[in-house]
């Protein structure tokens, strides 16, 4: 895939809301609802789609920055390669230990035992790890716990709908078994849950799952706060004389009336459309509408006529 800062056509210093801007703006126009007749278009949109997947997550957009992924994910080069194991040190080099770093040392000769006991007299090595018992004898320290199993992290994809009605999510854990998760109130992009015991097994018990939930972005709805916003499409013909259309949801289509002289830019509200709000209850959805005008002007203009609209819009810019 081309460079993603490309594809969208943004810099690399671009902010998260410059990047969705200029997402949402591609979208809308490559969209192949729009673009039937354009193959290419529908390819494009893809590819547009990928790059602000990638860029729009910020661990993700961090490691290709620094070159540690490429422009579809993959990694750039194994990890560790160059780096020691230590990483670099302030002069250079590696910041682990290599062979050279130990020459002349012959681990063979050397008893811990006697290395404490010319440092502190014998016995002080026993006392680090015992306590006294007050007659000069001493007890072993108790043993630590049994550890539990290491945390095993997953990333959930929620598409946006599902997000904003709190539709239940499944997943399927590296055991093989598929639970159904719901998602909390409010949910945002980069959200974890925290699943107890559904981790790695361990002396001590079962780790935990931690999933981080990565909400994929849609291509008419976007998220304003609690509220879910729409661009709508109407006629010339429907904003002058008014209509009753039908509007997408979130929660599925509903009828919306339309009233007669709207126009573009004018917003209208659909209460409890909108996203799930923290300690409950939804958003809402609001609908700006855009006139968009036929593709064939002539009878339009033949029905116009010479009429000319003596009302200047411009006129408060001092147009």
């Amino acid at each position: 895939m081309s460079d993603p800062y490309t594809l969208l056509g943004v810099s690399r210093s671009a902010s998260e809301a410059d990047i969705k801007s200029a997402y949402r703006k591609l979208a809308k126009e490559l969209h192949p609802d729009r673009n039937k007749d354009k193959p290419g278009a529908a390819e494009r949109f893809s590819k547009v789609t990928q790059a602000y997947d990638l860029l729009s997550d910020k661990e993700k957009r961090g490691q290709f920055d620094r070159g540690e992924i490429d422009a579809d994910g993959n990694p750039s080069m194994p990890f560790g390669m160059g780096g020691g194991f230590g990483g670099s040190r302030p002069g250079g080099g590696s910041a682990g230990f290599s062979a050279s770093d130990f020459q002349g040392f012959n681990t063979d000769d050397l008893d811990i035992g006697d290395l404490f006991e010319g440092l502190f007299g014998r016995g002080s090595a026993s006392r680090g790890s015992r306590s006294s018992n007050g007659k000069g004898s001493y007890r072993s320290a108790p043993p630590p716990p049994p550890q539990k199993g290491a945390n095993v992290r997953y990333t959930l994809p929620v598409a946006f709908i599902d997000a904003a009605s709190r539709a239940k999510q499944r997943i399927t854990l590296s055991d093989g078994k598929s639970i159904d998760l719901s998602l909390p109130e409010g949910v945002e992009d980069g959200t974890q849950m925290r699943l107890k015991g559904k981790g790695e097994s361990g002396p001590g018990g079962n780790g935990d799952a931690i999933v981080t939930i990565d909400i994929r972005p849609h291509h008419y709805f976007w998220r304003d706060g609690d509220d879910v916003r729409i661009d709508l499409p109407i006629t010339l013909s429907e904003a002058v004389h008014g209509a009753k259309i039908k509007v997408p949801t979130v929660d599925g289509a509903v009828m919306m009336t339309i009233a007669a002289g709207s126009s573009s830019g004018k917003v209208l509200r659909l209460k409890g459309k909108g996203w799930s709000k923290k300690g409950g209850g939804r958003g809402d959805q609001l609908v700006s509408l855009e006139i968009v005008l036929p593709d064939n002007l002539d009878a339009l203009k033949e029905q116009l006529g010479d009429w000319s609209d003596d009302d200047n819009p411009r006129s408060e810019m001092g147009g």
